[in-house]
């Protein structure tokens, strides 16, 4: 219950605080867009952190060199919990979105801030707005900004890694970005097998090697979602005995 309501106290501070740093993120914004990009990633990163802390979770990295900082990616990953989105995003080297659904866009203070981070929102129940969805973030990749996506669609409450909705992967198919498998293990232990409440835990994320699209061969590159899922469920499972 404490670590409940320290972490509620945290997010009321924070959003009387962005009641002055949005403001001021937009005026950067009209001098420098890039200087912008940066002190708003490093702002919700530094928030993240903050709810991290409070509710007492603790994270195993693997891989953390398999981030480029040169180049956008995509980043695929398992989705276990609401924290899968705070503790991946702590470690983004540069801006970016990711695709949530498209009820996120009425939470406005939350809203805000995901724009500043090129965030997306998907309809999934209807193709045309999807499509749009999915053409705004392969242009922000050719502009630089990287792109995640749970390609299961929603948060698996079972065993092991649901099966991939082959459209998360058009971000790659359409740009020749790589692919960089996120993998978080635990991360329900947090909130979800607990509900309402908030639980100390100790998690595992992994980013594996990049999968560079374009350099595998004919028929894998055309079931790039099962090739990736069974990366992807590999790792998990491996990883469990690290939680």
């Amino acid at each position: 219950m404490i670590r409940l309501l320290l972490v509620a106290i945290f997010l009321l501070l924070f959003f009387i605080l962005s009641l002055i740093l949005l403001p001021v993120e937009w005026i950067i914004g009209k001098f420098s867009k890039k200087t912008k990009d940066i002190s708003s990633l490093r702002i919700v990163q530094g928030a993240f952190k903050g709810i991290l802390f409070l509710a007492g979770v603790k994270t195993t990295v693997i891989g953390a060199e398999n981030i480029p900082t040169d180049e956008p990616v995509l980043f695929i990953g398992n989705h276990r919990g609401f924290f899968d989105i705070v503790i991946s995003y702590t470690y983004m080297k540069k801006p970016t979105g990711f695709v949530a659904k498209k009820e996120m866009w009425k939470a406005l203070f939350i809203r805000r801030w995901m724009l500043n981070l090129y965030c997306l929102f998907l309809d999934r129940e209807n193709m045309k707005e999807g499509l749009k969805t999915i053409l705004q973030g392969i242009d922000y990749i050719k502009d630089g900004k990287s792109i995640f996506i749970f390609p299961e669609g929603t948060r698996n409450k079972g065993g092991g890694v649901q099966e991939f909705h082959g459209g998360s992967f058009k971000f790659a198919e359409k740009t020749g970005c790589k692919i960089i498998p996120v993998i978080q293990n635990n991360t329900d232990a947090i909130f979800e097998k607990q509900f309402p409440f908030i639980k100390s835990a100790h998690t595992v994320i992994e980013f594996g090697k990049p999968i560079d699209i374009n350099e595998l061969p004919k028929e894998e590159r055309k079931k790039i979602a099962s090739y990736t899922h069974d990366v992807i469920e590999a790792a998990y499972e491996k990883n469990q005995a690290l939680v």
